[in-house]
């Protein structure tokens, strides 16, 4: 099996050393983003549905680079500093996922990279 590393300048570079997302075995694995903006790698400044509309815009941006999208997503995990804001954030990630939304994972940690709120990953089936 060949593995492809997939990367856009429309979601944040790579802050570390991973990719942004891995096209392998027809499936797509997006590393977990975190409310950066991709032009200038600063943090979104706002509440927790603000940080997660950037995570899921991030996401949105490798998923089209690989030519997939949100309705190919089957799995995902949520990484939260605080489950106060569980609902607050399924709100959001809802918008996302009308209809047949992804298996899913949501656990609290106690850091995220850069002191962020929420952290996003997603596997997707892909071409």
């Amino acid at each position: 099996m060949n593995k492809e590393v997939v990367s856009t300048s429309k979601a944040p570079a790579a802050i570390g050393p991973y990719s942004q997302s891995i096209k392998a075995g027809g499936f797509l694995f997006v590393s977990g983003q975190i409310p950066l903006v991709p032009e200038t790698g600063e943090l979104v400044l706002g509440d927790i549905k603000t940080q997660a509309e950037r995570v899921l815009e991030n996401i949105s941006a490798i998923l089209a680079a690989a030519g997939t999208s949100f309705d190919q997503v089957v799995k995902t995990t949520i990484f939260l500093t605080d489950m106060g804001n569980f609902s607050a954030v399924n709100e959001v990630y809802a918008k996302y996922f009308p209809a047949n939304p992804p298996a899913r994972a949501c656990v609290a940690v106690a850091q995220l990279p850069r002191g962020v709120a929420v952290e996003i990953e997603a596997v997707a089936l892909c071409k």
